[in-house]
This record gives C-alpha cells, structure tokens and sequence, in this order.
C-alpha cells in the first residue's frame, strides 16, 4: 500500500453559489476574431508531445516505465508469432534503456505509401505498423499501433538497430525526428536478424519519478509465464555491480499459478490446466484452489493485463459455476437440492486466464477491460469441455474442491443472515452509537470526516480537540478482530468491527453503496507504538478486504502525529519524525551559539542521536517530550497537531499494485507463519524507533 501526503492547508470552506454573470455582447475586437488560422494542425508526433498523457496515461513514474512495455510489447508480438526466442532489456548508467529481440527485424526498404523507409515510417507516425493488416501479425498486444513512436516522440534521443539479411542498420532520432538518413553500418550473420530499440526519456516531460527495477521485473516476470519458451533477460547496469536476472517458464500459466500460490496451503494436488484454439480464438487457463478465504483473479489478452478484466473473465466464471454445480449434481454431492453461486466457487480460487485473438476489442488506451464477445463464448466452450474432463479424470481433487465450494456456501448464508442483522440494527438504531459515535454537525458527506482513534483516553481527547462542525470521533476499544484470519459471519460478530460498519453508514462487502457513506474523509488515527502500528494495519487489512472502494476512491486516509514536543523557554515546535526532531535541535543550538557570538558552531556538537539531545537540554535548556500515546496529548495539543486541517499531516491510503499488496496482507495477516518469519527476518534492519 502506498501513502501519499495531502497538502498541508486543505481547510474546509463553504462557498456560496455564484450568480450567473451577465451576458456579454459578442465583441468585433481582433482579440476575439475567430477564424481559420486558429485552427492549429499537429502534424507527426506533434500531438504526443502535446498530449502525452492521453497516449501513455501520465507522465509520472507509471508513464515512464510505459515507455519500456511499449518497446517490449513489440519484442513480445515477434515471440507470440513464433519469430523471436530471447528478448534482452538492459537499462544503462546514463538513463538510456535497451531492448533487442531475435526476431525478423522491422523491414527497412522504402515504403510505398510514406516514400521513406518502413523503419522511419514506423518509428514517426501513429498508428502505422504491421499488426492493422496482412499476416504479419495475427496475434498483437500492440493493437493501436502507436507503441514505439510514442516511445520516440517522448524520448530526447532515440536509436533504432535493426540487423535483416546479414546487414545492420542504423537510425537516429531526436524527440521524434529523425537526426540522419537510415544508414548501414555493419554486418551480420545471414542466419541472425533481430531490433535493438535504445531510448532516453526526455525529462522536460517527465520531470519526476525512477525505472524502478522490481516494477520491470514483476512485469517481465509475468510477461514470461504468458510467454512461454521465450527468454528473457533484464539486465541492471545502473549499480556497481550490474544485475542481471532471466525468466524462462515451460510451464506457461502452470508455472503462473504455482509462483502466485507459493506459501498457501492448496487444496487439491493437480492444477487445473487447459490449452486450446476455438475458431480464431487461443484460449489458456489454469487454477487452483487454496485454503485462503480471498481469491486471485488475473486475466490477459494478447499478454495484456485487464485488470478491469471483461468477456474473457465472464466466459471462465459462467463455465466454472455451471460445471462444478453439474458435476456436484451428477455425483450426488449436492444437499437439499442447493446450488453453488459465483460467488461460493471463486472463494480462494486462483486463477490466471489468457486469450490471443486476432482483433482485440479494448476499452480505452490502457487496455484494462476486453470487448470481445466471441471471447467469452470461446473461453466458455473450452473451459466447459476441458473442465469436465479435469474432474472425471481427477475424482480425489473434484471432491476436495466440492467439499471447500460447500464450507464457502455455508459461510455466505451466515454472513448474508450476520449482515442483514448488522445493516437492519443499524437502520432501527438510526446510527446512535451511544458511548462510542461522536458524531458531528454537517449532514454533507463531502465536509464531513471520521477519526478511528486507538482507546478511550485518546477518544476523550480527540471529543475534546475537534471541530464538532464535520468531525466526528469512534474510540476502538482493544484491537479488532483480524478480518484475514476469519469469514465474514465471525467479523460482524465483532463489536468494534460492527460499530465502524454502522457508523460508515454503507453495510459492508457486496452490499457495499459508496455512494451512502457518510464521511470522505475516514481517518486512522493511532498511538506512534508497536500496538498502534499492530491496530493500524489491521483497520488497514479492513479495508483493504471489505471496503476496498473506500481505498480506491481515496478516502482513507492515516494521521500523522507527533513524536515529540521540543520547548525552549515558551516556544515550542513539533516534530513528526526523527530527522525533523534532530533538524530542530541543530537550529535551537545554532541560535545559541549566533547569540553568543561566537563565529563557528562548537566541534564538540554532536550530530544526532541521544548526544545531541542532552547538549541540546545542558547548551539550550531544551526540553523535549517523546509522546507514544494520543492519550498523552491534551484535547488542545491533539487538535493543534493531528487535527487542525490548517496544519496537520494526513497520508493518503492508495494501492499502487493490488497484486503486491495482496500479498503482503497474505503474509502479514494470514495463518502461515513461515513466510512471515522470513519477511520479519529479511526487513528487520530496516525497523527504527522500536518500541519494546
């Protein structure tokens, strides 16, 4: 999960609505003249440069390393054609990145309808390639074809090599345009062909943000397993010592399940797998089911990523619900006639689905949902088949997954009965929480906050210190329940967890409405401790499972209060860190030694650490308090510091890769313990300011 902070001075401000301003009569000034030189035609890339984010979807650190799948993907179209076998990704000391295949190599003689070479020609205009016609590529991720000339037009220098009949060529570019003609510069041998693409992004538009090395190699990881038989080498040569690491994967998405199912305890031995063609559709699937109460879901077309998923995933879902109710009936495993849901066969289901298609249907630039229809009538039809085949031919493991679909169904009725119970207490109650909810004034979701405050001492407080106008107060007594350990009838029988559920206004899991939420701001409050990070991460864990819209809508947010109070004399600052507190002191002891005189800061002055503190207190007469409880603040204090909106620091909640954080949940929160042992083990150096 990744904190972002909120700017400093977001106060809350009620602003009247304006009057409409009179209208004014169209003026004949030249100013205002409008006419056909107005109308502005970017020629080339010209638009790319103009528009970058409509083509990449930002100019951040995402932006940045979608210039590198974009350059990949074309390597990737090669080896999905059968053409390219190694794929090598090299990201250089001075910023520039390199990517080469095998492959046939972008062809080089002139083009019939550009007049200049079809590597010119593809690497300076949109949407010219070879996957929008002929046979060149009948399976394409690139199907927009604006891949590596956005790449280009977004780089300060570009370098295209592309090796074809035992001659290399070579072209350069400049943002976009061509410095030189396209020339050959070397041989090689008749039986090698290949494209070498070295790019420099150009930081005048992307002025913030690193490659980062695991986000590439999470990437090519998972290209791998979609691509299987293909080598790939990523190679670091930023460090020192240059890293190199290399994923080759026979087993395809068998492999997949098994690296995303590592650490879980699976529930049957042999992993559902299915490889086949139906009409013009390549359908590959493979899943297993865990003991975990969660489920992975991760769907491709063309080796892209559709998070969003789309007629791929609803084929799969349709073909696993009914053959599994079919096969449960069939073998007289049903009870009472019942019948599975979606909902019952996907708990702790993981799966990876991957179709090619010759014409994907996208949703959008960033591809995050597949149109197709004959892709859900395909995946459908292949599922349908291969999966009945799966469980006559695997009895043991078709009972083992029946008997874990039948615990599911039986936990979704007593949470469906726990959460009608919650939801229509609530609605009874009209939302009093009498000794718990301080509830505030404004009716205004959109201006209104709640803090979740660790304990009653620093609930009184936080009553105390607010503004009573849009902020309200739930004091949690203890640590709530860990949601990642048990089903949801066990959670709502939790009297902390089932406060928060009526005091958010907005039930919980399916029955979720994030549009009657009460408060836009729900905010984590807790002591600076090891118990308060331990309440922290399981209100996280929370929310993250059951109220996941609340994460992506960016309402949730962690408060950051001090840890100390430094006070001279009667001035007294705050410091949220401990480079801050060390900060302060440095400048308190600078300003006494500027008062007396002297020229140069005493050598003996320590840089930090408990040294510091006590020159500080003998030079100063400084006094500085550790506060490890909100508790420890009175109502003043804690309204100054935490909740003032002028002045606090709030860190926005956003999950950045829903993938890892899934994971890192897994680890932290399930019931494995060997693979929190080795996290704890492997992190631990990094720990600073514990608590013991």
């Amino acid at each position: 999960m990744a904190k972002k902070q909120t700017p400093k001075k977001a106060t809350q401000k009620k602003t009247a609505p304006k009057k409409a301003a009179p209208r004014k009569k169209a003026s004949t000034s030249k100013e205002n003249q409008y006419s056909a030189k107005d109308i502005y035609v970017l020629e080339g890339l010209d638009p790319v440069r103009k528009r970058p984010g409509m083509y990449i979807g930002s100019t951040g650190e995402d932006g940045l390393h979608h210039l590198v799948w974009e350059v990949v993907d074309n390597s990737l179209d090669e080896a999905m054609a059968g053409h390219a076998k190694n794929i090598e990704i090299t990201l250089l000391k001075d910023g520039k990145v390199s990517v080469s295949d095998d492959g046939r190599g972008i062809p080089v003689e002139k083009h019939a309808q550009t007049k200049k070479s079809a590597l010119e020609t593809v690497m300076t205009t949109l949407h010219a390639g070879g996957k929008f016609g002929g046979d060149s590529y009948k399976i394409s991720g690139g199907l927009h074809g604006v891949g590596v000339s956005v790449v280009n037009a977004l780089s300060i220098w570009l370098k295209a090599e592309v090796c074809r009949d035992g001659v290399r060529y070579a072209q350069e570019y400049k943002r976009g345009n061509p410095t030189g003609a396209l020339k050959k510069v070397g041989t090689c041998p008749k039986s090698q062909s290949g494209t070498t693409v070295t790019f420099e992004p150009d930081r005048e538009i992307f002025k913030e943000g690193e490659l980062r090395l695991k986000k590439i190699l999470d990437h090519l990881r998972q290209q791998s397993y979609l691509t299987k038989g293909v080598h790939i080498k990523v190679v670091d040569e930023r460090e020192k010592l240059p890293y190199s690491y290399q994923f080759y994967f026979e087993g395809g998405l068998v492999s997949f399940v098994e690296h995303l199912n590592r650490g879980e305890v699976k529930k049957h031995s042999n992993i559902f797998y299915v490889e086949r063609e139906h009409e013009d559709l390549l359908v590959e699937v493979a899943f297993q089911y865990t003991d975990d109460l969660q489920g992975k879901e991760l769907a491709f077309a063309n080796n892209i990523h559709t998070p969003e998923g789309g007629m791929h995933i609803t084929g799969f879902r349709t073909a696993l619900t009914r053959g599994l109710n079919s096969y449960a009936q069939k073998n007289n495993l049903m009870k009472n006639n019942e019948t599975f849901t979606g909902e019952d066969v996907r708990e702790g289901l993981t799966v990876a689905v991957s179709v090619k298609l010759p014409e994907p249907q996208f949703e959008g630039q960033t591809k995050a949902k597949l149109g197709n229809t004959e892709a859900r009538s395909g995946v459908d039809a292949v599922v349908s088949d291969a999966l009945e085949e799966y469980l006559d031919k695997n009895p043991t493991d078709a009972r083992q997954i029946i008997e874990k679909i039948f615990l599911a169904a039986k936990a979704r009725k007593a949470a469906k009965a726990a959460r009608d119970t919650v939801i229509r207490k609530g609605a009874l109650e009209g939302l009093t929480l009498p000794g718990k909810l301080a509830d505030c004034s404004s009716r205004k979701p959109e201006e209104s906050e709640i803090f979740i405050v660790e304990g009653d001492s620093a609930g009184g407080s936080a009553k105390q210190g607010r503004d009573r106008r849009f902020q309200a107060i739930l004091p949690l007594r203890g640590k709530i329940l860990n949601v990642e350990r048990a089903r949801l009838d066990k959670i709502l029988a939790n009297k902390e967890v089932k406060a928060l559920i009526i005091a958010l206004g907005a039930a919980i899991a399916e029955e979720f409405n994030l549009e009657k939420i009460r408060y836009h701001k729900v905010v984590i409050m807790t002591d600076a401790d090891v118990d308060g990070a331990h309440i922290r991460t399981l209100l996280l864990t929370l929310f993250y499972r059951y109220y996941r819209p609340i994460v992506e809508g960016g309402y949730l947010y962690i408060a950051q209060p001090p840890l100390y109070k430094i006070q001279k004399g009667k001035h007294s600052e705050y410091a949220y860190t401990e480079a801050q507190k060390e900060s302060i002191l440095k400048k308190m002891l600078a300003e006494k030694v500027a008062k007396e005189g002297k020229k140069e800061k005493p050598k003996d002055i320590p840089e930090g650490g408990e040294d510091l503190e006590e020159k500080a207190k003998s030079m100063s007469g400084v006094n500085l308090q550790r506060y490890k409880g909100l508790g420890e603040m009175n109502p003043s204090q804690l309204w100054e510091t935490t909740m003032n909106p002028e002045n606090r620091v709030l860190f926005q909640v956003a999950v950045e890769d829903a993938e890892e954080a899934d994971k890192i949940f897994d680890i932290l929160m399930g019931s494995e313990v060997a693979p929190r042992k080795r996290f704890i083990q492997t992190h631990a150096q990094k720990v600073q300011n514990l608590d013991i």
